[in-house]
């Protein structure tokens, strides 16, 4: 699985937050298997948008898209209780 390069408020948001080690762990998890438990992968509610989560530590998430069917684009990272 390819994930595109994020984008620099993402790089931003996570370095704010002192995630890189651990999104970068979670990315490497993705990139090999998408459906590894520690990941909790998830397609979001309305199912229509197709977008997608994966757990970067219990209180963030990132939310993704598909551009093809091994290429993910993640276009947020967020608190995932808020």
């Amino acid at each position: 699985m390819e994930i595109l390069p994020l984008h620099q408020e993402l790089v931003t948001y996570l370095k704010r937050r002192k995630l890189e080690k651990k999104f970068a762990k979670q990315a490497l998890l993705f990139q090999n298997d998408p459906f590894h438990p520690g990941l909790n992968f998830e397609l979001l509610e309305p199912k229509h948008l197709r977008l997608y989560s994966f757990r970067v530590d219990r209180k963030y998430r990132t939310i993704l898209i598909f551009l093809q069917p091994n290429k993910a684009e993640i276009i947020d990272i967020n608190n995932h209780y808020n």
